[in-house]
């Protein structure tokens, strides 16, 4: 693996979005929803982060198998507990890499009534996009790498991983290899 983003610059980051939120937020009660499994470490520690009043759900939705590649329909694994209706919403995501997902989310939420919807991403790809979907709130842009880490997976492993990785193959085992800080993040 190739680290990408340290654990330090994540906590800065995830910190300096949260400020911003809360600017854009000021006076009002957000809903944030995270998309599981990968986004719930970010999830948390924005949430944490924040000092104003807020709510938080979760769903799930399938788009990934056991490998690095989308396979078949996105399904919705698991759906919002609470109403949102009403409600302004923030979709809390690890990454949008291909748009799939979020641009999935974005036609299926607006039919439950948020008051507003935006979308929170710890990582974005926007060389790979091939759905419409744009973040309202990026913590970095990352290489068309796969990546792993603070959430993000590769069958299910490495989500524990206090920092983002690129994996150098999908085959390789890990041996973690520091290098330069190559992501690029929002000022």
């Amino acid at each position: 693996m190739d680290v990408l983003i340290q654990e330090a610059e994540i906590r800065q980051r995830v910190a300096q979005m949260a400020r911003r939120i809360e600017a854009d937020y000021r006076g009002r009660e957000p809903h944030f929803v995270g998309v599981l499994k990968g986004a719930a470490i970010f999830h948390a520690d924005l949430v944490r982060e924040l000092t104003l009043p807020l709510t938080i759900d979760f769903l799930s939705v399938s788009s990934y198998g056991s490998g690095t590649a989308s396979v078949g329909p996105l399904t919705l694994d698991k759906d919002l507990e609470d109403d949102i209706k009403g409600k302004d919403v923030v979709l809390v995501e690890d990454i949008v890499d291909t748009g799939r997902t979020a641009s999935f989310l974005f036609r299926w939420l607006p039919k439950r009534k948020p008051a507003s919807l935006r979308l929170c991403a710890l990582l974005s790809k926007p060389s790979r996009r091939e759905f419409p979907a744009s973040p309202d709130y990026v913590g970095f842009d990352v290489p068309d790498r796969f990546v792993v880490g603070y959430g993000l997976d590769y069958n299910q492993m490495y989500r524990n991983l206090p920092y983002i990785a690129a994996l150098r193959s999908p085959n390789e085992e890990p041996s973690i290899a520091h290098s330069e800080h190559t992501a690029t993040s929002e000022p």
